[in-house]
């Protein structure tokens, strides 16, 4: 899995970068972390680690705290976690997190991507099974040693840890990711960013141009406001 993330965490990281809406995906986490546990970072843990993920792609203190303040404040709507689920060409399962104030316009917007790009917005839960949700936490290693440093985790649910320049990637299943963030916490233990990725089970292998087809669809989604993040099982081309 570690090698398989590592290229997908490539690809991903360089079109977050090239994303004018990197800052509006993680001003939407911000706003619903605070609205679940409170705008004090000290008190909320989901809300540390969004502000070290917002850190992490430079977004700017001010960025940080306007976000804190308008999801505090009551005119402003709050966000509603929905999934869509459906079959992009060359029947490639494609799902995607959202975050919207308005789900009959982001169903609408997500059934037009599929139709305008040669797929099927199927149903909620259809695809669950091809994916496995894991937590992915990125540290920098300095002088620990990674096996060491895997025994210390070992009750704290890792389930793989891995060593890419000098960072490393731990990973754990999806209902053990709030025991490791305090494990991490507990040993003071910085961490530079924490993710929750979706893993695909089986992959399928396309040709160059079939693989542009597929992401002709996923760019698209990713482009749309509402969207958080998109997962696919195609094999990533070198």
């Amino acid at each position: 899995m570690g090698r398989v993330f590592e290229k997908r965490k490539h690809v991903m990281f360089a079109r977050f970068a090239k994303m004018a809406k990197t800052f509006t995906r993680i001003g939407k986490e911000i706003h619903m972390a605070v609205k679940k546990g409170g705008p004090n970072p000290d008190d909320n843990p989901r809300l540390r680690l969004v502000i070290q993920n917002a850190k992490a792609v430079n977004m700017p203190k001010t960025n940080i705290d306007s976000a804190i303040q308008r999801a505090v404040s009551k005119d402003k709507k709050d966000y509603e976690e929905v999934i869509y689920e459906g079959y992009g060409p060359h029947g490639i399962a494609i799902f995607i997190e959202t975050a919207t104030d308005n789900p009959t316009r982001t169903v609408a917007n997500v059934r037009l991507a599929f139709s305008k790009c040669g797929g099927t917005l199927g149903k909620t839960g259809s695809l669950e099974f091809i994916f496995d949700r894991k937590g992915i936490f990125e540290i920098e290693l300095g002088k620990r040693n990674l096996e060491e440093l895997e025994f210390e985790l070992i009750d704290f649910g890792v389930e793989e840890i891995e060593e890419v320049e000098g960072k490393a990637y731990i990973y754990v299943a999806f209902n053990d990711f709030g025991k490791m963030q305090k494990a991490l916490e507990d040993m003071h233990i910085p961490v530079i960013s924490a993710e929750k990725e979706r893993f695909a089970n089986t992959t399928v292998d396309l040709n160059p141009e079939q693989q542009a087809e597929v992401m002709k669809l996923v760019e698209r989604l990713e482009e749309d406001d509402d969207v958080q993040a998109v997962y696919h099982n195609m094999t990533m081309g070198e």
